[in-house]
C-alpha cells in the first residue's frame, strides 16, 4: 500500500540523518518529495539515490522560505526537521553559566526560527485545500533538562509547545491542517560519529551511551521514519498537538525491577 499517494511532502535537512531517512520513506510510500537542505552538494546527491526532488534551504532565512513557496506553492506534509546541536564544530561550552549569547542564538536561529518559518509557510501552503500535516522533530532533550546542551535543549523544548499552539490555531480556523512534534533520542545517525570514532572501541562507547536506556540500543532513522509516515498519512487525521517520543523507554522511567 502506497500510504501517501500523490502526496506532496517537503522535508528540511533531508541530506543526511533523520531527514534522509524521512525522505526515502516518503518516496517508497507514493509521495511527491521535495528535499530540502543547505549542503548543496550531499543534498542533490541524497535527491538523486532517493529519486526525488531537491531544493536548497536554507530554514534559518526568510528570503528562502518565500523562495520555496514560489516554486513549491502547495504542499500536504511538511516536515520541519533541520536542525544543529551547536557542537557541528567542535566542543564549545553550552551549559547556562559559559555558553555565549552568539552560540545560544546560533542554536536557535536553526531549530527554533527554522521551524517557526517552517510551519508559517506550511499553513500558508495547506490552508487553500484546508488539509494538511505539518511535523516538527524535536528531540527527547525538549523534555528534560540537559546541562551541558542548554540551547539545544531549549531550543526543541520551545519546538514541542510551538507545535501545540500551531495545532490549536489551526483547528481554531476550521483547517484539518495537523501540527504534531516528534521526540526522538539517541538515534545513530552521523550526527553522533565525532563522540563514537571509529576505532575498535566504538561498540563499546555506543555501550555506554545507551546504558541508561530500558531497550539497551540506539534507535534508528527508519524508526523515525515510520512514525512520521503514520502521522502524515490519512490515518491520523484525529491526531493533532500531540507528541510521539522514541526513545526506547528512557522516559517511562526505571526498567529494574524493585529489590
Amino acid at each position: 500500500m502506497h500510504r501517501l499517494q500523490n502526496k506532496t511532502c517537503v522535508i528540511t535537512g533531508a541530506a543526511r540523518g533523520i531527514g534522509r531517512a524521512i525522505a526515502a520513506r516518503f518516496h517508497d510510500e507514493g509521495a511527491i518529495v521535495i528535499a530540502t537542505d543547505i549542503d548543496e552538494t550531499l543534498g542533490p546527491a541524497t535527491a538523486i539515490a532517493i529519486g526525488c526532488r531537491f531544493e536548497r534551504l536554507d530554514v534559518r532565512e526568510e528570503a528562502d522560505w518565500d523562495r520555496l513557496a514560489r516554486l513549491v506553492p502547495r504542499a500536504d506534509v511538511v516536515v520541519n526537521n533541520a536542525g544543529v546541536t551547536g557542537f557541528e564544530d567542535g566542543p564549545v561550552p553550552h551549559d547556562p553559566e559559559h555558553a555565549s549569547l552568539a552560540d545560544w542564538r546560533a542554536v536557535h536561529r536553526v531549530n527554533l526560527d527554522g521551524t517557526f518559518l517552517g510551519c508559517r509557510y506550511a499553513i500558508r501552503a495547506m490552508k487553500g485545500a484546508g488539509t494538511g500535516s505539518i511535523i516538527n522533530i524535536s528531540s527527547r532533550s525538549g523534555l528534560v533538562g540537559i546541562p551541558g546542551a542548554a540551547a539545544y535543549a531549549s531550543s526543541k523544548a520551545a519546538i514541542r509547545n510551538h507545535s501545540k499552539t500551531v495545532a490549536l490555531y489551526c483547528a481554531q480556523q476550521g483547517w484539518k491542517i495537523r501540527c504534531n512534534s516528534i521526540h526522538p533520542a539517541a538515534i545513530l545517525t552521523p550526527i553522533w560519529d565525532p563522540m563514537l570514532g571509529t576505532g575498535p572501541d566504538r561498540e563499546a562507547r555506543m555501550q555506554a551511551l545507551v546504558a541508561d536506556t530500558p531497550l539497551k540500543r540506539f534507535g534508528m532513522p527508519d524508526e523515525v521514519a515510520a512514525v512520521a509516515v503514520t502521522l502524515a498519512s490519512d490515518e491520523a487525521t484525529y491526531v493533532t498537538g500531540t507528541e510521539i517520543n522514541i526513545d526506547g523507554g528512557l522516559l517511562a522511567g526505571s526498567a529494574a525491577s524493585p529489590g
